[in-house]
């Protein structure tokens, strides 16, 4: 079991953002029907189809390969395989190609990100506000492991391939059959395909900016000596002498900016002493995304967090994307020390942020860089730490044995905490940058 402070609590939701009241039912009429598929294209949807064994050989190449054919699935934009077993790894390969809806053509495959190292820290579910999902009926769910979604726009139809590293013969298998031996193939059991449609769009940010004003699920940006005061009202202990190094708060989309459905979560918060870290991740949901569909695709992530994986909340603190814009992530205030799910082993007194995109070989934007460096500048500052410090962290688990004393950047990469490329080369090659400029605008440089 994780150990965690006395000082991490659970707290009712209206202590800080109310979940958004749904809006009342319609009354039946002739025309009910249309609206209520509206409404139900409004507030989203999963469908989960299990994976079945393709091809009746247990012999050669491709032996034991799980996939499915759904070429009228209906309407989605995210994709991502799933299994029971949160601690199990994919040995193996995962490929999806979706047909579009706007020209019934066919993509070419795509893999899935393996996804593992975003997850919570071991033990993480039993403590209040912990790491258990909310279920479909309101209770507690088991947690589930699975691949990043991918993002693949407005599609209707799906193939799903997953191939094992390994394969065994029928003899080998014996008479448990060629399902057995996809199993001892390497592949995890009960694989399943979520197709994730992410529902209506927020609370109309985009005309918002366009007036030039700031709406109502938008924290607007602050002055740094605005900032500076937050800081020092929030952490009567950062030294007043010198003043307090923070930068000024970039604009941030709340969680009613981008539409979250609040009765998804689990209840409560969970909150930690301080936040001494930022690992910055790569989303791995693809980068053929336009910035004004960049909140969809939020709110997928936290569908596919919360209804696939099970787990109490997206598991990111902010999001990024492409356009420079950031996303509150997790739930419990962003000025608070809340405990997120983004790497696995040191998720206490860290903060996660996803640029939203795939960064192996991609380069990401200037616009995002410059916002990681902004955010980081801000938050990191609320609580006294310089962006360009160390921070010595202690291993939950994971890349490193339980207890581990590791010395990292205040500002690191995922790979940084768990055997993982995320958050990509290209990001990972533009974190001094953000180091640096992140420093400045806390006034250090």
């Amino acid at each position: 079991m994780y150990a965690f402070s006395s000082s991490v609590v659970a707290i009712s939701a209206a202590a800080l953002l109310a979940p958004l009241t749904p809006l009342a039912a319609p009354p039946a009429s002739a025309g009910a029907l249309p609206r209520a598929a509206e409404a139900e294209r409004a507030a989203g949807r999963t469908q989960s189809l299990p994976l079945a064994p393709l091809g009746s050989s247990s012999r050669g190449p491709g032996a034991g390969t799980m996939g499915l054919s759904k070429p009228d699935a209906g309407s989605f934009t995210m994709v991502g395989v799933v299994w029971k077993d949160p601690e199990a790894e994919l040995d193996g390969r995962a490929r999806v190609r979706a047909r579009s809806a706007e020209t019934g053509r066919w993509s070419g495959w795509q893999d899935l990100d393996p996804h593992a190292a975003d997850a919570p820290d071991p033990g993480s579910g039993a403590e209040p506000g912990g790491e258990a999902g909310a279920g479909a009926g309101g209770g507690a769910a088991a947690r589930r492991g699975g691949t990043a979604p991918l993002w693949v726009g407005e599609s209707t139809g799906v193939e799903v391939r997953v191939v094992p590293a390994r394969s065994r013969s029928a003899d080998a298998a014996g008479a448990a059959g060629a399902a057995e031996a996809v199993g001892a193939a390497g592949l995890p059991r009960g694989l399943t395909a979520e197709l994730i449609d992410p529902g209506g769009a927020g609370a109309g940010t985009g005309k918002a900016r366009a007036a030039g004003t700031a709406a109502a699920g938008e924290l607007a940006a602050q002055t740094k000596a605005a900032s500076e005061a937050d800081a020092v009202r929030l952490n009567p202990a950062l030294p007043a002498a010198v003043g307090p190094f923070v930068g000024p708060r970039p604009e941030i989309v709340t969680r009613k900016g981008w539409g979250a459905d609040e009765s998804r979560r689990a209840k409560g918060y969970r909150y930690t002493k301080t936040v001494n870290i930022a690992f910055v991740h790569h989303s791995a949901t693809g980068n053929d995304y336009r910035c004004t569909e960049a909140p969809g695709l939020v709110r997928g992530i936290y569908r596919y967090h919360t209804q696939s994986l099970n787990w109490a909340d997206v598991g990111y603190n902010f999001l990024v994307d492409k356009c420079g814009r950031v996303y509150e992530g997790r739930a419990g205030g962003v000025t608070r020390a809340v405990m997120g799910a983004h790497t696995y082993g040191f998720n206490h007194n860290s903060m996660g942020i996803a640029v939203l995109g795939s960064y192996d070989s991609a380069v990401p934007s200037q616009a995002a860089v410059n916002a990681v460096s902004r955010l980081t500048a801000w938050k990191l500052g609320l609580f006294g730490k310089d962006p360009e410090g160390k921070q010595t962290k202690v291993s939950g688990g994971g890349k490193y044995a339980r207890g581990t004393r590791v010395r990292m950047n205040v500002i690191s990469g995922h790979r940084d905490g768990f055997a993982t490329a995320c958050p990509g080369v290209r990001l990972y090659d533009r974190l001094g940058a953000a180091r640096a400029s992140s420093a400045s605008y806390q006034g250090r440089r």
